[in-house]
């Protein structure tokens, strides 16, 4: 049998007592808990599983939300616009702005040192032949996310501000980061999972037939899977958010 680190043990110890599913008050002070010898500030994320076919068109969840408290991470933001607009993104606190040149460095040298890709309507065709790179990391921009739009100031103040897109994955799983393991308080990681979650429950579509929530997982980088309580969630995100 394999001998547990220093860390593993610590998770251990403080897992010890969450045998069954917790509220996430108590998860996210558990998890709080074990990052507190951690090496390096790590993600926090929550992995929900939902009651979905995701085979079936009516049955996607996809959206996005403004973390109240940002993402604890610095956001690169690239825009790809046409005339006065590619200015204005600039001006706008874009990190990146360009047409028809960011666009082919993109493609001949495979750039891609951004995290959110932004593009005007009348900007969308220089993309096209970008999809297959694109779009498999999450980066082609979308009318659905608000990342095609002419208002590109307000786009990337969004962005900045902590606007997150979530989506079910193959398996009916949104993956989403909510804040930072040592930088966030107790009370910011609430705040970010609240409101997200909140938006999921929101974003159910009408086709799904069932329980909705199936599962819920508070997580970080390199720490323990805490599970939550569907249950008790819904008594608490209700009461945390009407404070």
């Amino acid at each position: 049998m394999a001998k547990l680190s220093k860390r593993q043990k610590h998770f251990q110890e403080i897992m010890g007592a969450a045998t069954q599913p917790v509220g996430i008050k108590e998860g996210v002070s558990l998890l709080k808990q074990a990052l507190e010898h951690a090496k390096f500030d790590e993600t926090v994320e929550t992995h929900i599983r939902l009651g979905i076919n995701v085979k079936h068109a009516d049955q996607q969840v996809r959206s996005t939300v403004v973390l109240p408290e940002g993402t604890g991470k610095t956001v690169r933001v690239a825009v790809i616009a046409k005339g006065e607009k590619v200015n204005e993104a600039r001006n706008a606190g874009a990190d990146f702005a360009g047409s028809e040149d960011l666009v082919e460095k993109m493609e001949k040298e495979n750039w891609l040192d951004f995290d959110v890709l932004i593009a005007t309507p009348d900007a969308m065709a220089l993309l096209g032949k970008l999809g297959k790179v694109l779009g498999p990391k999450g980066l082609m921009p979308n009318p659905k996310t608000g990342t095609v739009t002419f208002d590109v100031a307000q786009a990337i103040k969004e962005v900045k501000a902590g606007k997150v897109e979530f989506r079910a994955d193959k398996q009916g799983i949104v993956h989403t980061a909510i804040g930072k393991g040592k930088k966030f308080s107790e009370e910011q990681i609430l705040k970010n999972f609240s409101t997200l979650y909140d938006a999921i429950l929101r974003a159910k579509p009408a086709a799904a037939k069932g329980t909705y929530v199936k599962s819920i997982y508070l997580t970080s980088t390199m720490g323990p899977s805490i599970k939550l309580d569907p249950s008790k969630l819904s008594v608490e995100i209700r009461d945390y958010l009407a404070n």
